[in-house]
């Protein structure tokens, strides 16, 4: 067997959901089947993995200042490392054999847990991508968000759909169809260079400044539809159809039907559950609508965390600074074409040193 590469580095980007979030969760896209349309933006999330050789496995994050250290045959038992801990053991079990490796983890995401872009499936998404790079498991796209789901939702039993491992593993703008059976199909758009121009420059985030704990609202929104909840399932049923009508209107650079229909979602997913908004959130709504914006609303399951508003490019400037105003850290979006990808450090001590370049006279 070949020496493993000692430093393996992955990233996979965070997303904005358009329509059809919610659909993507069981039973009700096994019962009904789900559709969704989101679109990766230029935020990510970044893993790297250090082989070491001190019989110890250690994770440095980033972003939430942690860094703990544990022998190679213990578990990683700090639970604010739960998806570190879901990743390593579900890898090395599934391709070394169960054999366990010392390492270093560092991670860091461009978004807060419970922001409502993907974050927290966005970081497994990198990690089993940078695992997958270190052992040489033949893993397309497909099968590292199908695993990514597993990790979070089976091995480690939290609560979620399943458009953020997809949506983090391919990247792009993609409308995305959940089939019972498990059966995903990622369908790529073709959106026009202008359209897609156009769409960036309109969007624009801001966080509401409350945190979420999207499980409880994802955990009503399941039991609704195991409860035969008319109200919450016909609610499904529009964030449905609400995406198949936001995937003409994309293609087509129909704006003003886009605003529609994002306004028409709004209101449909606070059908859902009672805690997807809140005063502060409407708020926020309201004050955005009143500065520009033609249509908004939380990403995500909802609760807190981001939003995001559609404007007229040349009120965007207006609107940021009205939302920043009103406390909110609000800002532009970027798009972002690419998923997950994961590659071999260069390593400094084995590289060739350059040679002296040279001077003109």
């Amino acid at each position: 067997m070949s020496a493993l590469p000692r430093t393996i580095h992955a990233r996979a980007p965070l997303r904005l959901g358009l329509a059809g979030g919610g659909t993507d969760l069981s039973p009700f896209c096994d019962l009904y089947g789900g559709t969704v349309l989101n679109l990766t933006i230029g935020r990510s999330a970044f893993a790297a993995i250090e082989l070491r050789d001190d019989n110890r496995v250690e994770v440095v994050t980033g972003d939430l200042g942690i860094r703990e250290s544990f022998p190679v045959e213990a578990p990683i038992s700090d639970p604010r490392l739960a998806l570190h801990r879901g990743v390593y053991e579900r890898m090395i079990a599934e391709f070394n054999g169960g054999q366990r490796l010392a390492m270093t983890i560092h991670t860091n995401v461009g978004a807060p847990p419970g922001s409502g872009l993907g974050s927290s499936s966005a970081l497994v998404v990198a990690l089993v991508d940078a695992f997958r790079l270190l052992f040489g498991a033949p893993l397309g796209p497909y099968d590292i968000a199908h695993l990514a789901y597993e990790i979070e939702r089976i091995d480690l039993a939290q609560a979620g759909g399943k458009q953020d491992q997809y949506a983090a593993a391919f990247g792009g703008v993609n409308f995305i169809e959940f089939l019972a059976g498990d059966r995903v199909i990622v369908n790529p758009l073709r959106v026009a260079p202008a359209i897609r121009y156009e769409l960036e420059s309109r969007l624009v985030t801001c966080q509401s400044g409350v945190s979420r704990h999207s499980s409880a609202i994802i955990e009503r929104q399941t039991a609704s539809v195991k409860e035969a909840d008319c109200k919450a399932i016909d609610a499904m049923h529009r964030l449905k159809s609400d995406s198949i009508e936001m995937k003409r209107a994309l293609l087509m650079g129909d704006f003003g039907a886009m605003a529609e229909i994002l306004n028409h979602s709004w209101a449909a997913k606070k059908a859902t559950a009672a805690a997807v908004t809140s005063p502060h959130i409407d708020a926020i709504v309201e004050h955005a609508l009143a500065n520009g914006a033609e249509a908004g609303k939380i990403s995500g399951a909802g609760g807190g965390g981001f939003m995001f508003f559609l404007v007229a490019p040349t009120r965007r400037h207006q609107l940021i600074e009205a939302l920043r105003q009103k406390g909110t850290e609000a800002d532009a979006v970027v798009l972002s074409d690419t998923g997950c990808r994961a590659w071999v450090a260069p390593d400094h001590r084995t590289a060739p040193t350059p040679k002296t370049p040279l001077v003109a006279a």
